[in-house]
């Protein structure tokens, strides 16, 4: 990490510069943004195609910024893959890219199909799913819990979710494997397919409606005179297709967590009633998000003697301000029993907040805790290695030994 001096508004500033592209950053982002976060409230950051961004590192910035009004995302906020067939194209903009009147009218429709209550109740099909999965492991000592394990789940949890047709889910969690990889040309490729899938399911589900998301969606179209499109649906299971990979990560992230750290392990075998206190631990300790999508000002804006000027772009520094001690005690300890007076914001945090964050917990919940019943002697095998992505924290691989 460098610095650079930088004049705003005529002050003589020393602002943390923090280089992306540095192997220091990328492999150790939490040291990386903690020098940053002690030396000023704001760092800045060059990224590749979007330029300039200035990045929040301290929790209570950070958080106040996600439900300012004076920070808004827009069209620059997000990054399009070039080559993605016109098409698909109007199925792109999600929710998640939406302000104001139009985001509200949207998360309202959708907001009773991702209740924590209703989450809950999914947690039996969740069981189920789990349990399959875990039968289904190669034999051996020996296994790899990414791709046999932590990446198939999410999705086939999401097919159960929405209501995906057996038949499909081999080929939707292909899909999942390509948006886990990251950006690219897999990702690229699984796009068409999953619109054209989510459309098959929402026409399937128009005529055979069910116990599963798109049946509860279409069954609120005409819900106080608002309706919620077919584009619009369709955009919904695929933003979910998308954003609800994350728990494969975090179930990774989070066993790797654990397993090094053995008192923590202990506690939580001792106790597994911990269980929902430890996610929420595990999340905010080694959560995969990194950074927001960048919002820009719509005013000119101050952060200590940091003045940003109107229309720039800011980030929250996620695992920064997770970390960060003015608002956590001893932030950089993992502590499955710690019962936090502030919230973390792996799930983001205002209007935005994650929708399927009840969903979310509850599969890394069964998922950590079965993994855990059935393994009494889990142990790392390898020593994992994490995947170079300055917006995410993702390791390659989970290899471990089942057995003594």
């Amino acid at each position: 990490m460098r610095t650079s001096d930088l004049n705003i508004r005529r002050l003589a500033l020393t602002v943390p510069e923090i280089d992306p592209t540095n192997p220091d950053v990328l492999l150790d982002p939490f040291t990386a943004y903690a020098k940053a976060r002690e030396d000023c409230p704001v760092a800045r950051m060059t990224v590749p195609g979007m330029g300039d961004l200035w990045i929040l590192t301290r929790h209570e910035d950070a958080r106040a910024m996600l439900g300012d009004p004076r920070f808004a995302l827009n069209a620059n906020s997000f990054m399009r893959l070039p080559g993605i067939p016109e098409h698909c194209l109007p199925y792109l903009r999600t929710m998640s890219e939406m302000e104001g009147p139009e985001h509200v009218r949207l998360r309202r429709l959708a907001a009773p199909a991702f209740t924590a209550r209703r989450a809950e109740g999914f947690r039996p099909r969740i069981e189920a799913l789990v349990a399959a999965l875990l039968d289904a492991l190669p034999d051996g000592d020996t296994v790899d819990l990414m791709p046999h394990f932590a990446r198939p789940l999410p999705m086939d949890v999401i097919c159960e979710l929405v209501g995906i047709p057996a038949e499909d889910r081999l080929r939707w969690r292909e899909y999942g494997e390509a948006v886990v990889a990251g950006y690219g040309p897999g990702f690229l490729a699984a796009i068409p397919g999953i619109i054209e899938g989510a459309k098959a399911a929402v026409e399937s589900r128009r005529t055979s409606p069910g116990d599963d998301l798109i049946s509860q969606l279409l069954r609120v179209q005409d819900d106080d005179g608002d309706r919620l499109s077919d584009a619009e649906l369709v955009t919904l299971v695929w933003q979910l297709a998308l954003a609800g990979q994350t728990p494969a990560n975090l179930i990774v992230n989070g066993l790797e967590a654990l397993l090094t750290h053995p008192d923590q392990l202990a506690a939580l075998r001792a106790d597994p009633g911990l269980m929902p206190r430890a996610v929420e631990e595990l999340t905010r300790w080694v959560g995969p998000q990194l950074l927001t999508a960048p919002r820009y000002t719509q005013e000119e804006v101050t952060f200590g003697d940091v003045v940003i000027d109107k229309g720039q772009p800011v980030m929250a520094g996620i695992m920064s301000a997770n970390r960060d001690p003015r608002a956590f005690s001893a932030p950089d300890d993992l502590d499955v029993t710690r019962e936090p007076s502030t919230g973390h914001l792996g799930y983001s945090h205002g209007p935005h907040f994650c929708l399927g964050a009840a969903f979310a917990k509850v599969q890394t919940e069964v998922a950590l805790s079965a993994v855990l019943q059935r393994f009494p002697h889990l142990s790392l095998a390898e020593a994992p290695q994490a995947t170079p992505d300055g917006g995410t924290w993702r390791l390659a691989s989970l290899v471990v030994r089942t057995r003594e």
